[in-house]
């Protein structure tokens, strides 16, 4: 099974408050912005692994193309099945 995602870079302005008796840790919910990034992770469907995951700025065909290569070679003689979901996140 393919996987295609967009992540958002995220950073904490403020540090959290510690546990402290009778309270949970306190987290900030600020955060600054670092753009996105795209991933693409293959699992394989019998026990749920992440196949080489690859993580970039963009994902392009050949980024896509790139990722499958990639896991091919992890097992060349291998049979290999790729489910990919055709993912489309453009708006009208």
């Amino acid at each position: 099974m393919d996987e295609k995602t967009g992540i958002q870079a995220l950073e904490a302005i403020h540090p959290s408050h510690p546990m402290r008796a009778g309270h949970p840790e306190a987290m900030e919910f600020e955060y600054k912005r670092h753009g996105t990034q795209a991933l693409i992770a293959n699992f394989e469907v019998a026990t749920g692994r992440v196949i080489t995951p690859s993580i970039g700025d963009t994902r392009t065909e050949a980024d896509f193309v790139t990722h499958i290569a990639t896991t091919v070679d992890t097992d060349p003689q291998g049979e290999w099945i790729f489910i990919c979901d055709q993912l489309n996140t453009q708006h009208p």
